[in-house]
This record gives C-alpha cells, sequence and structure tokens, in this order.
C-alpha cells in the first residue's frame, strides 16, 4: 500500500490567486529566493528600487497607468528584467502598498501622548497616506496582504489602546472605524478633483448652473431646513471636516470609557 504526497504548499491548492498571494507575501517578509532564476546576468537593480519607481509613477499618473512596461521604462531596463524580482503587477502592488505604509518615524513625538491624542496623530498620518498616495484608494484592500510595515503600524496602533477596558474586537473595530472614516474622506476629496479634470467644468461653473434649479427646488418644494443654512454650509474645509468627524467619534469612545470605568 502506498501513501501519496500531500503538498504543504497552500500555492498547490488554491488556484492562481493563491498562487500569487504566496507570492506577494514571500516578497514583502523576504523569502524571495524561489522566485529568482539560477541563471542568466547579475541582477543591476534592487527590489526597493523597483517598487519606488512604481510607487512615483502611481503617485504622478495613477493606478491605471502602472504595467511592468512602464516602471521598467521609468527605471531605463527591459521588461522581462523585472521578473527577476518580482513576478508580476499584482505582486508589486501589495509591496507597494506596504512600502507607503511605513511606521512613525519621530516616535518623540508620540511620547507621553494620551490614548486619544495618538489616534489623532494617527488619523492625521493616515489622512497624509491617502491623499498624497492617492492610488491607494483604487487598491481593494477589504482582504489586506499584510507585509511588515502594515504589520508593525496596526501593532503601534493597539499599543495607543493599551490598557483600556476594551475588548480585542472593540480594539479593531475602533481601528477600522477610524480608517473607515479617513479614507472614506480622502476618497471624497479625491473623486471631487477628479470630476473637475474629467469633465472639463470648473467648481465654479458647475454650481453657477446648478444654482438656479436648486433655488426653484427650495422654492417651490418647501425644502425649509435646506433654504434656512448659510451660504458656506458646503464650504467646509475637507480636512478640517474629517478632524471633526474623527473627534466625535473620540467623543463617544470617552464616554463608552467613563461608563465602564469603576466609580472611584
Amino acid at each position: 500500500m502506498t501513501t501519496k504526497h500531500r503538498s504543504t504548499d497552500p500555492a498547490d491548492h488554491g488556484g492562481e490567486g493563491l498562487t500569487r498571494l504566496v507570492r506577494s507575501l514571500d516578497l514583502l517578509w523576504g523569502r524571495t529566493g524561489r522566485h529568482r532564476p539560477a541563471r542568466g546576468p547579475k541582477p543591476g537593480l534592487t527590489l526597493a528600487q523597483i517598487v519606488a519607481a512604481a510607487v512615483d509613477l502611481a503617485d504622478r499618473e495613477g493606478l491605471a497607468a502602472l504595467s511592468m512596461r512602464r516602471v521598467a521604462t521609468e527605471l531605463g531596463v527591459g521588461t522581462m528584467s523585472l521578473y527577476r524580482y518580482v513576478p508580476g503587477k499584482d505582486e508589486l502592488i501589495a509591496l507597494m502598498c506596504d512600502q507607503v505604509a511605513l511606521p512613525p518615524g519621530d516616535l518623540e513625538q508620540w511620547r507621553g501622548k494620551s490614548w486619544r491624542e495618538t489616534l489623532e496623530l494617527i488619523t492625521e498620518a493616515s489622512w497624509e497616506l491617502y491623499t498624497t498616495h492617492t492610488w491607494l484608494l483604487q487598491v481593494n484592500q477589504a482582504r489586506p496582504v499584510l507585509g511588515p510595515n502594515s504589520m508593525a503600524n496596526l501593532d503601534f496602533a493597539l499599543g495607543a489602546l493599551e490598557g483600556l477596558p476594551f475588548t480585542g474586537q472593540e480594539k479593531m473595530t475602533i481601528l477600522i472605524a477610524l480608517d473607515n472614516l479617513v479614507m472614506g474622506a480622502a476618497r471624497s476629496v479625491v473623486l471631487y478633483q477628479q470630476a473637475a479634470q474629467q469633465s472639463g467644468v470648473s467648481d465654479e461653473e458647475f454650481w453657477r448652473t446648478q444654482e438656479p434649479y436648486i433655488v426653484r427646488g427650495m422654492e417651490e418644494g418647501g425644502l425649509a431646513r435646506l433654504a434656512a443654512l448659510p451660504d458656506d454650509a458646503f464650504a467646509a474645509d475637507p480636512a478640517e471636516s474629517t478632524r471633526f468627524a474623527v473627534r466625535a467619534l473620540l467623543d463617544g469612545l470617552q464616554r463608552l470609557l467613563d461608563e465602564r470605568r469603576p466609580s472611584p
């Protein structure tokens, strides 16, 4: 009686999608040996150079412009030479996402901060991340490929909640809620900017054209609450509006903490 050998490599059981995932994880965590060709000329690039060029390209032109060919052109090399380091575009994007998610550089600014101050600083950093690297908003991260930078960031954020009377699930819910809030606000800003570029209609022209319809709708439709709003009601600075929403969410957490802490 013979026993068939069953592979323990997950890439052998989940098809092409799982194969790409394993390749991405190997690259992120430094297990790149099996993806390097055994023969050929000595490599003249580094993986870090390739990822940096890809990030720069996506920052300038968006994710739609990203391809192995374009990155190779940016680096002045042949397209095939990139495959020594990165098997394909999916793996490259995973590396890019982890690269820009660098942990806080100057830890001194965080030292001695309260849980609330730390979370506010984290959301500020997230806002900067999403509005600087807007292509991140195009990447489906519902199931993120977690690399060392992403994990370090998550561990750091959890430190802000250390010692507070929240369960593990609640801590993760808090961090996800804050990130979703900032990400959604940043996406709205980016889409607003893209609308003017894609339509060729300026903001001034867009709202001036709508104004008579809006005024007539309020006059004829009995929309008293809308009519009562001041002229600047829709003119808030997006970053400041996001800070307001973050503070409101943290106010709710503070109230929950006060309720859970035993009375003196």
